[in-house]
């Protein structure tokens, strides 16, 4: 199997609006339906039925697999049947496989035309699975499209792969698929939007026209569309990630920062911020209010001068990363807060972690991942280049382990799940210095010559050099010198500025 399966999931009008999205987001994050299974949902215009329905039976044509809830209603009518009902037909003499999932026991009373389309499907022979809530909608579906990649084509997830999905199909909340009817398509952050398409595809940012961010929102999940008005709103993970500022819509959608000048919190911090913006950029902000907030000592390595940071930035940002995907979303009543004191920085989130992760298991670093919000999670991983379904806290351990501090200490209060990140304190001189930060790192300080080596030297002192200080210092000739500084900028160590008699090296990256 080479591409990714396309399954059609349907359903009648807005009755099931809610399962076609969790549907739609189950096959596009669960780690072994993804990998092998593209979800396809039809959002059509309502002013004409007609072409809605040409153009439905478009799409279902490039597909592979029809899935297709059924509740009460029986939908949208084109001529005697239903778009859903149309859709089914067509499946069926294509031969596509056919899942079904019915909403509801068999006692539930349901529009006539629905009746008559479940006796259709049962006179078929189609097999199909009741279900009573989402989260066993799930695990059917998951089940279903499992079985028939089994069957198909030979291939299964692995055990650690089906131990997430069942406990991140537990844990899932239906917040993040709501379809929320309060953000329109246009009120939404479309360069936030642009950012996180490319990340996630590997493309250049400018190539997606309008039609390309709404078909990459909506295959997301993070849209969609209204069928009795045509307008296109945020669902309620897309406000999260793409209104200009959720808490408009989702006054919980806040980071609440303090900066304090003590261990201890007081009445009056020497910085605060309400940080309210789509939640990729609130991290960023978070990150930028943490920056400036803390101390950032220099330190001379050798032949660099580097400068450090009182905190590791990716251990940081996994922490606020975490806070922002797995948040209990339900309790609109708090926010994230962020709170910076002389000795640490603490993070706290609404909600403890999903079952059946605890904080024993997570101290131990011993546990499965699973998400509350897969969705957010997934898409936060595209700004923040981190993995959503990595063991975040066991890197954010190693990070502060290598910064030369302490593992940070997990803990709940009030009701709240707690990071703490203790900083060095005092002893400023315990920091140790990523090679990541290294302009010259070990490695190519080795391929440097002893002139090579006092013109660094000479940079970080001095802020940059010329050829003239060169030819003078070491009393050798134009050409030598020329190899020598055009070797520090083919390493990176140096970049040439200005032209002439105004010509002179300064480090790499560095603007003069």
């Amino acid at each position: 199997m080479t591409t990714a399966l396309r399954i059609f999931v349907s359903s009648a009008q807005k009755e099931l609006e809610d399962e076609r999205l969790i549907v739609q987001n189950l096959v596009g994050t669960d780690p072994f339906l993804s990998a092998h299974c593209q979800p396809v949902l039809y959002e059509y215009e309502p002013a004409s039925p007609e072409k809605a329905m040409d153009g439905c039976l478009a799409m279902l044509d490039r597909c592979e697999v029809y899935v297709v809830m059924v509740g009460a209603e029986y939908g949208t009518l084109v001529g005697d049947l239903s778009i859903t009902h149309v859709e089914y037909r067509c499946a069926r003499e294509k031969g596509l496989p056919i899942l079904v999932f019915i909403k509801g026991q068999r006692t539930r009373k349901r529009e006539s035309g629905t009746v008559a389309l479940l006796k259709e499907i049962e006179a078929d022979g189609f097999k199909y699975k009741r279900f009573g809530n989402v989260i066993e909608l799930q695990k059917e579906v998951r089940a279903a499209l499992v079985k028939l990649l089994a069957d198909r084509f030979g291939i299964a997830p692995t055990s650690d792969e089906n131990e997430i999905a069942a406990q991140t199909i537990e844990a899932t909340s239906p917040f993040e698929s709501q379809p929320l009817d309060r953000l329109r398509w246009e009120d939404l952050d479309q360069e936030v939007l642009r950012r996180m398409i490319a990340a996630a595809e590997n493309r250049d940012a400018t190539d997606f026209s309008e039609a390309d961010l709404l078909s990459g929102a909506t295959t997301r999940g993070l849209v969609w569309r209204d069928r009795s008005t045509g307008e296109i709103y945020a669902t309620a993970a897309g406000t999260v990630l793409l209104a200009r500022d959720p808490s408009m819509v989702l006054p919980q959608c806040r980071i609440l920062a303090d900066a304090y000048r003590s261990t201890e919190p007081d009445g009056d911090p020497r910085d605060h911020e309400d940080i309210r913006a789509p939640m990729p950029v609130a991290i960023d902000r978070a990150i930028a209010f943490i920056d400036r907030n803390t101390r950032h000592p220099m330190r001379i390595v050798g032949l660099d001068r580097v400068r450090l940071d009182e905190y590791p930035v990716d251990a940081l940002r996994e922490a606020l990363v975490n806070a922002v995907a797995h948040r209990q979303y339900e309790d609109a009543g708090r926010k994230i807060i962020l709170e910076i004191f002389a000795d640490r920085v603490v993070i706290l989130s609404p909600g403890l972690p999903p079952q059946p992760i605890t904080l024993a298991s997570l101290r131990r670093g011993k546990y499965r991942p699973c998400s509350r919000n897969p969705l957010l999670a997934q898409c936060l991983s595209y700004f923040h280049r981190i993995e959503e379904r990595g063991s975040g806290f066991r890197r954010m351990r190693d990070q502060m382990l290598d910064h030369g501090l302490d593992a940070p200490l997990l803990g709940a209060e009030m009701g709240y799940f707690q990071v703490t990140l203790h900083g060095p304190g005092n002893d400023i001189e315990r920091l140790r210095v990523p090679e990541s930060r290294l302009l010259v790192t070990p490695a190519i300080e080795a391929q440097l010559n002893e002139r090579q080596k006092e013109i660094v030297k000479h940079v970080l002192e001095a802020g940059s050099v010329t050829s003239g200080w060169c030819r003078k210092r070491f009393k050798v000739a134009y050409q030598t010198v020329y190899r020598d500084l055009n070797g520090l900028q083919d390493s990176g160590v140096l970049k040439r500025t200005g032209s002439g008699r105004s010509t002179k090296y300064v480090l790499g990256g560095r603007d003069e």
